[in-house]
């Protein structure tokens, strides 16, 4: 059986890579949106496993397109990782308040976010 599909909605090629890297000797299948309004109709279209969201992004923010993915039935239940660069004080409250699974705060190891991913969604 084929691995289980992460979704990442960012927008900074630097991240897309090393979240590529991260992912590419695990059975992991990584798809990509780089705006939140792509994001939405791509976790509604693919109905991903795990959706990993930068709060700052083009057209939609991370926790606007947050809300909308927990608002839909389809992706209702999906654990959502919020990401941002911009961890100030309440963040986090934030985040869990647009229905986030969880948070993470750049910048972060690709260990602590590869363990993220599997507490979330273990590999096949």
């Amino acid at each position: 059986m084929s691995g289980k599909t992460v979704l990442y909605v960012e927008d900074n090629e630097y991240n897309l890579k090393m979240v590529r890297q991260l992912l590419a000797h695990t059975s992991y299948r990584l798809i990509e949106a780089t705006d939140g309004e792509m994001g939405v109709a791509t976790a509604l279209r693919e109905t991903p496993d795990l959706i990993l969201m930068d709060v700052q992004l083009p057209k939609l923010s991370g926790l606007d397109a947050t809300r909308r993915l927990r608002a839909d039935p389809k992706t209702a239940d999906v654990p959502i990782v919020v990401i941002t660069s911009f961890a100030l004080s309440g963040d986090d409250q934030k985040a869990k308040d647009a229905g986030a699974s969880a948070y993470l705060a750049k910048p972060y190891s690709p260990r602590e976010l590869l363990q993220m991913i599997r507490n979330l969604v273990p590999e096949d």
